[in-house]
């Protein structure tokens, strides 16, 4: 006997996501415009209503980097591709960066896919009170001054006295992110800071652990929304 399946209708979705500040919320069709968007996206991007976002693309309303980024997802989501807990920064109020987990889905309408739905939730501070924390601890010092050489996850494990498997899974209670995605945190905000100084852009990259200089240059682009030279000549612009 089939089951009866449930449809909520976006805007039902939309009002319960207005209930959380620390959540972004939206669907967009099949071109990217927005169709809905939660009052945290709204307050983020600078815009007073609703209206101001519906309708429009990403590109439209994030600086240049971002747009591009947050557009180029779309186009592979489009297509059918998922995108689960990827971190990237976004601009809080008064355009201050911020890191967030984003997960993007394709939305399927009679067999074919008619737009996608998708969150960014804002990394909160570590949940201090979970009972492995102070284990965990030792393993983001271990990452904080090691973030240049190469990690093993056996290493960190052995540090926190769980296995690898317990360390992923508990890591991720506690700071909401895996190893390797806090370990990419790390080198990305140590690159950003180099940047502001006169170093070569390879000579960056390697200083924050990235084996060449495309890997660099992909990988700060896709947590950015630039690369590291545009984001160079932005800074000495401010």
């Amino acid at each position: 006997m089939a089951r009866d399946t449930l449809a909520i209708p976006a805007h039902e979705l939309e009002a319960l996501f207005d209930a959380l500040p620390n959540v972004v919320f939206f669907v967009k069709d099949q071109q990217g415009r927005y169709t809905h968007a939660n009052l945290t996206l709204v307050s983020r991007l600078g815009v007073k209503r609703r209206s101001d976002v519906v309708g429009r693309m990403a590109s439209e309303l994030f600086p240049p980097g971002l747009g591009g980024l947050y557009s180029e997802q779309d186009r592979r989501v489009l297509e059918g591709a998922v995108i689960e807990d990827h971190l990237e920064m976004h601009l809080f109020p008064n355009h201050r960066p911020g890191w967030c987990l984003t997960c993007k889905r394709p939305v399927r309408v009679g067999g074919s896919i008619g737009g996608l739905i998708g969150i960014s939730r804002d990394l909160r501070s570590p949940d201090g009170r979970h009972p492995t924390y102070d284990r965990l601890r030792r393993v983001i010092v271990h990452l904080q001054q090691h973030y240049a050489a190469a990690v093993r996850m056996q290493t960190l494990a052995d540090l926190a006295s769980v296995s690898v498997s317990q360390l992923e899974r508990q890591f991720r209670q506690v700071f909401l992110l895996s190893p390797r995605q806090a370990l990419s945190k790390l080198r990305i905000e140590a690159a950003m800071r180099l940047l502001e100084g006169r170093d070569s852009i390879a000579a960056v990259g390697a200083a924050c652990g990235f084996t060449d200089q495309s890997a660099f240059t992909r990988r700060f682009r896709s947590a950015v929304g630039m690369s590291p030279r545009a984001f160079r000549k932005a800074v000495a612009a401010r």
